[in-house]
């Protein structure tokens, strides 16, 4: 019968943690990274993240992954490295499972016009949004805003690629108020969650771009790792139907991406030999990464990616409406915060283009779904339309 290993000496654990902001008794039956989960899987951002894009817009396929299926994927893969390195499983879960709440609708599209239209009031950042998320919008509680998840939690969440030489503005000023240590590595638990946002989207985007016909099976043939993964499933499995062959040369792709994460991360471990997290959070690099080789072929697939599924221009063209679509809506809602509906209004204080004005537009479009997001759109600028 398996059995989990313990905690190794570097992991993070309720021995050394630091907290939340606002004091709360310790649960009986929950640990603080169970209860952070809980909290996050609850909250309505994370609900919304069903219907936010990934790749592709939410309307133009039902078995193409949104940026809550991917959220799933990417925690189990990190919960996976953590287990094989002895690190909190429910941190490094809680951690995959937030790291997208802050995206607004239709993906990078969608952030990169509104950091264009918030240029003039300090831009706009997913992981700085993710902050003002679980800090500020969430208003589940009588006692504070937000979730009030524990210092583990948000120092992971904000600093999951690295330390934050030039923080966000709201990440720079929610430090002000709560340490959280920005010049740092992050812990090893956040590094495995980063890592396995890597393994997750690579694998699914391209099973997403075969399932969009963006590109076929064979024009993988050259890559490293999937190349070699394929030709392995292909002499494993001779003559299956397509979909089956693509399930399993990218099962082989996770496999070996993970196998030399856990490889690498092992290594890098064991000559730190770190006696507690903070000697991770010290270290000048990370230690849960990929060797060298893997990430070459990392960047190599990434490259073709981008190529060949990022810049199609199928995906141009959705990009192109998303992005004007999320800009007009911020320019139309900040030019008059009147046409917010009531219990964002008062938030918002007249027009005038403030800064207090351009954050709150900021958060109700950064908080809307696709759908929702084309819905509003045809309100505020259709006279034909009411829906």
């Amino acid at each position: 019968m398996y059995a989990p290993p313990p905690l190794a000496r570097y992991a993070v654990s309720p021995a050394n943690a630091r907290g939340r902001l606002y004091h709360e008794p310790e649960a009986d039956t929950r640990s603080p990274w169970q209860r952070d989960r809980d909290r996050v899987i609850h909250s309505s951002a994370f609900r919304k993240l069903q219907y936010k894009t990934q790749v592709f817009v939410n309307h133009e396929g039902d078995f193409y992954r949104t940026r809550l299926t991917h959220s799933i994927e990417v925690a189990q893969i990190a919960r996976s490295l953590a287990r094989a390195l002895g690190l909190d499983e429910d941190l490094t879960e809680a951690l995959a499972l937030a790291h997208d709440l802050g995206h607004p609708p239709f993906g990078h599209a969608g952030e990169d016009a509104l950091n264009v239209v918030m240029k003039p009031f300090g831009g706009f950042d997913h992981n700085a949004q993710s902050l003002r998320i679980v800090t500020l919008l969430e208003s589940r509680y009588a006692e504070w805003d937000g979730l009030n998840l524990t210092w583990e939690t948000l120092e992971g969440l904000v600093k999951h690629n690295g330390p934050l030489r030039n923080a966000p503005a709201y990440i720079a000023e929610y430090d002000q108020k709560y340490r959280l240590d920005l010049h740092t590595q992050p812990s090893a638990e956040a590094q495995a969650a980063a890592i396995a946002d890597d393994v997750a989207y690579h694998s699914h985007d391209i099973d997403d771009g075969l399932r969009a016909r963006l590109f076929s099976i064979d024009d993988l043939r050259h890559l490293p790792v999937v190349g070699e993964a394929l030709m392995a499933a292909r002499t494993a499995s001779l003559d299956v139907p397509p979909p089956r062959l693509r399930h399993e040369m990218l099962r082989r792709v996770i496999n070996a991406m993970v196998g030399d994460l856990i490889t690498e991360s092992r290594r890098r471990l064991t000559k730190l030999d770190p006696d507690g997290p903070d000697q991770v959070r010290r270290h000048k690099q990370r230690v849960v990464d990929f060797s060298p080789a893997m990430a070459e072929a990392n960047r190599a697939i990434k490259d073709f990616l981008f190529a060949r599924m990022y810049r199609h221009w199928r995906v141009n063209r959705m990009a192109a409406k998303a992005r004007r679509l999320t800009e007009d809506l911020f320019r139309l809602l900040h030019e008059n915060p009147s046409m917010l509906p009531d219990d964002w209004r008062p938030r918002a204080g007249e027009p005038g283009g403030t800064q207090r004005a351009a954050a709150i537009v900021a958060d109700y479009v950064a908080g809307m779904t696709d759908r929702y997001a084309m819905d509003e759109y045809r309100r505020l600028t259709d006279i034909g339309f009411n829906g």
